[in-house]
């Protein structure tokens, strides 16, 4: 059996790129097909779509078969090879810039953790095959495009590998459960929400929320958010003059100027005018 294999590259390429897709390619390789020992100088995706092989790092080496994804980082010595009796047929995608490292971080992906078993259901390889369609179009409008099915591929990696790395048992739960509720409040502070709307997006119950949150963090999700509003109210007394005091109050989600007066002096001990006025004097001396 011959090598079965072709390759779409970007048309488009930036010297200075945050994330670019260098190229995408698929190949049905022969038995024993392999590739490597060698390093490459970007970030290289593969992901299985029929048959098996092996993937080798210096640390391990990993057997795979479809719906398994593999990441080669920057710098890595790698090699990999076919199944003699059932040669693999895979997908993958270049990619580099300066925001490659993270997204590559975010979706959990280390040289320590560098497969993800994504499933037969995968939309990994659709969407790499999308990238080669793309590319093969020529327009420039693809660049985007890619960026996009990257990010698709990433996302979908991401929920294996952060279900892979996810400790059994009841405090893990929680624990996860706290920093969701953390990152909600922490993008949403400055919309009107209420802990009733944080509950429903989480899907739980209001008192399993408080009390869980309170355990971890000694504080109510209630108490916690109009803290967080109110820290942020203080960034903007500090940096934004031109702002009225209302005006910083609706900007942390406090309509009501006269409640937030009040609870801002009750977590700063001073009204928001009198504490503006004694940073200014700070940042005048």
């Amino acid at each position: 059996m011959e090598e079965n294999y072709s390759v779409a590259s970007n048309p488009v390429y930036y010297e200075e790129q945050n994330l670019h897709v260098l190229f995408a390619g698929e190949s049905q390789t022969p038995p024993l097909h392999q590739v490597g020992p060698k390093i490459y100088d970007y970030f290289l995706l593969h992901c299985i779509e029929t048959g098996a092989g092996a993937f080798r790092t210096e640390q391990r080496t990993y057997e795979l078969g479809p719906g398994d994804c593999f990441l080669i980082q920057p710098g890595q010595l790698v090699s990999y090879v076919s199944d003699s009796a059932r040669p693999w047929k895979y997908r993958w995608a270049a990619f580099s810039g300066t925001d490659a490292g993270r997204l590559v971080r975010e979706a959990g992906f280390s040289p320590e953790q560098p497969v993800a078993a994504c499933g037969d259901r995968s939309v990994i390889p659709e969407a790499l095959a999308g990238i080669m369609k793309t590319f093969y179009a020529g327009r420039e409008s693809g660049h985007l495009t890619s960026i996009g099915l990257l990010y698709l591929t990433m996302g979908e990696a991401s929920e294996m590998l952060k279900d892979h790395s996810r400790l059994p048992g009841k405090d893990s739960q929680v624990k996860r459960t706290v920093k969701q509720m953390i990152h909600y409040m922490s993008s949403q502070y400055a919309h009107p929400v209420s802990i009733e709307q944080m509950s429903a997006s989480l899907g739980y119950n209001r008192a399993y929320l408080s009390r869980i949150f309170k355990q971890e963090t000694g504080l109510s999700p209630v108490t916690y958010l109009l803290k967080l509003r109110i820290d942020k109210s203080r960034q903007l007394l500090r940096e934004r003059p031109e702002l009225s005091v209302e005006q910083v109050a609706a900007s942390v989600g406090l309509t009501d100027a006269l409640y937030f007066s009040r609870q801002f002096k009750r977590f700063c001990g001073q009204a928001p005018t009198a504490y503006r006025a004694a940073t200014a004097r700070q940042q005048e001396h």
